[in-house]
């Protein structure tokens, strides 16, 4: 996403850091660790692999969570998404930052969880007064309208380029709250491709956000 974020902005400053654990659902993540002093963004590697020290404090303006693909859809794990969605946005906020969910897409072969996920991400967004970035919905807007084009990897969980490119996209709509379409960074994509991945977007955004 920084990359649509420079090529609409050159002069932005913006950094982000990813904490990923293979496999993990929400309740994996130690969040609190992540805000400890001189901890997690305390530097950056810039160009020539240089080294930056930021300032010292509050390292983060906001934090997107994601959980598991199924995990707030399962019989076993909707009740333990619910309870960390909290969990964790109380502990965002209580550092200063934004809290922001990030809604997974189906499986290509389970159509039928997009709407699910929705459901509740936007459930867990409302109660914890978190951002939601629809990516799942998009996902399945972009699918239904040009399924011609390949959004995910064999394994039908996974996305390829084009479906990470729909996901920046969607990001980027519902973070900054600007829309993608024209942004001149494509990740390689064929520029037809590219455009009606912004605008999927785009629109997507504007139709969750107006309801």
């Amino acid at each position: 996403m920084l990359n649509l974020v420079r090529a609409a902005d050159p002069r932005s400053a913006s950094r982000a850091v990813s904490v990923t654990i293979s496999g993990s659902g929400m309740d994996w993540h130690d969040i609190l660790s992540y805000f400890r002093p001189d901890g997690i963004g305390r530097y950056s590697f810039v160009e020539d692999n240089e080294i930056v020290f930021n300032k010292p404090g509050r390292q983060f303006d906001a934090v997107v969570v994601s959980d598991c693909s199924q995990c707030p859809i399962h019989p076993q794990l909707k009740s333990v998404f619910h309870q960390y969605a909290r969990k964790q946005s109380e502990i965002v906020t209580a550092n200063g930052a934004r809290p922001i969910l990030f809604m997974t897409w189906a499986y290509k072969d389970k159509p039928e969880m997009a709407a699910q996920l929705a459901e509740q991400y936007t459930i867990a967004g409302n109660d914890n007064d978190a951002l939601v970035i629809p990516a799942g919905l998009a996902f399945a807007k972009a699918v239904a309208k040009r399924p011609d084009l390949e959004f995910y990897q064999p394994d039908r969980r996974h996305p390829t380029l084009i479906g990470t490119y729909l996901a920046a996209c969607t990001t980027y709509a519902a973070v900054y709250g600007k829309s993608p379409a024209g942004n001149t960074y494509t990740a390689g994509l064929d520029p037809a491709t590219a455009r009606f991945l912004q605008d999927t977007a785009e629109e997507t955004v504007r139709e969750y956000f107006a309801d």
